[in-house]
């Protein structure tokens, strides 16, 4: 199942969120952030407590791949191992090089309802 996703262009909007989701029962293991940058999205994840996808989410063969890919084929490359098709993870893709963060959240049906 694709994840619920979302796309956010102010930080502070998206910590606050994340702590919605967290003061609703999401458990954080549920939920991903990514960006087009290591570094802010460690900096993002850290700070609210949200999850990056790694290698528990991804096969070995595209993790040791992803060593050699570009920045776009490994945001693709994760962005389908969450359940994504090709051409939507291209448009996520896309966006996250327009300096955008996704939030994605897992196996809750609740999420949209939370967030609004």
């Amino acid at each position: 199942m694709k994840p619920f996703v979302r796309e956010y262009t102010n930080d502070e909007v998206l910590k606050d969120d994340v702590q919605k989701l967290s003061n609703n029962g999401i458990h954080k293991d549920n939920i991903y952030l990514m960006t087009h940058d290591d570094d802010r999205t460690e900096r993002l994840a850290d700070s609210t407590d949200a999850n990056t996808v790694g290698l528990n989410e991804m096969n070995m063969k595209e993790a040791v791949g992803n060593l050699f890919n570009k920045k776009g084929d490994e945001l693709r490359n994760k962005l389908q191992d969450l359940g994504f098709s090709a051409s939507e993870a291209e448009t996520y893709e896309e966006r996250l090089d327009e300096g955008k963060v996704l939030l994605m959240v897992q196996d809750s049906s609740s999420v949209e309802h939370i967030l609004n």
